[in-house]
């Protein structure tokens, strides 16, 4: 099955699952609205993709760490949305959750999905017969989701008034990029702490290409409101390097991610899809940037 029919499929059984008895109709479509049509699904696809690489011993774990990880992000997209944060009114260009379905509806979905994820890691030990990684999945994914430095950290760090903009960079968009990578080796049985600096890298290269992509782009190519982090007065990658330094940032940090690959079995076609994916998000600069 290809990588991204794995993917969908597993998010579909959470969904299944979310929805099943006498669940509330609005709700319930509020959180496939969500989830679908989903984005690129790369959080999911790097867990997948590692797990692989380390042999991906235990597939339904696997899967299910992959589904757990993207309701996690999907959660976090519909209450970034919220007018208490961001104030976005598009998401994947669509309109946000809490425009097609009301704020109440928004914040029941993103607290949903979160209680959906950890439902399918827990399911998932007891099917696989895998109790001892479900556990640590079950960490592993808290631990980069909540506080002291995974994204509700992130979110946390705009209200303070001095920002780390490492720290916030770390948890905002890193955090779930090494639940990404640590996850993956957990879910084939493998050493987590080996694939955390993979994830790190990934996370800060994600980070500061949405900064680019924010500071040079349009809505219409982005799908959502673009100029955020000069509306909110958010710390970003550009007001402090400019666009070249951020894109030069953006360059030395993915080649430090595919060196930072360790050794195992499937390397090579990793380091492939880590190159694949740094392709897809290096964005193209208008004419007047060009050095």
């Amino acid at each position: 099955m290809p990588l991204s029919h794995r993917i969908e499929a597993a998010l579909d059984r959470a969904l299944d699952r979310a929805r099943a008895g006498a669940a509330p109709p609005r709700l319930s479509a509020a959180l496939d609205y969500a989830i679908k049509p989903g984005g690129a699904r790369i959080r999911p696809t790097i867990l997948v993709s590692v797990a692989r690489a380390c042999g991906d011993d235990a597939p339904a774990l696997t899967d299910a760490a992959a589904a757990a990880l993207e309701l996690i992000h999907c959660a976090s997209l519909v209450h970034d949305d919220l007018p208490c944060f961001d104030d976005a009114d598009m998401r994947r260009g669509k309109p946000a959750v809490h425009r097609a379905h009301s704020e109440p509806l928004a914040v029941l979905t993103g607290d949903s999905l979160i209680m959906l994820a950890f439902e399918e890691l827990a399911a998932a030990g007891v099917r696989d017969a895998a109790e001892a990684r479900s556990g640590q999945l079950v960490m592993a994914l808290a631990r980069r989701s909540g506080m002291p430095g995974g994204i509700c950290a992130g979110q946390g760090w705009e209200s303070e008034p001095q920002v780390d903009l490492h720290a916030y960079h770390m948890s905002k968009t890193a955090a779930l990029f090494i639940a990404a990578t640590e996850m993956g080796a957990l879910s084939a049985g493998h050493d987590p702490e080996a694939w955390h600096d993979l994830g790190a890298l990934i996370g800060e290269a994600f980070q500061v290409a949405d900064d680019l992509r924010d500071a040079v782009l349009g809505e219409s190519d982005l799908g959502k409101p673009a100029g955020q982090d000069d509306l909110h007065g958010r710390p970003n990658a550009v007001a402090q390097l400019g666009v070249i330094g951020a894109r030069d940032r953006l360059s030395d940090t993915l080649a430090g991610a595919i060196a930072s690959i360790p050794s195992c079995p499937g390397e090579a076609a990793l380091a492939e899809m880590v190159r694949r994916q740094a392709e897809a998000i290096m964005p193209v600069l208008p004419a007047r940037y060009s050095a």
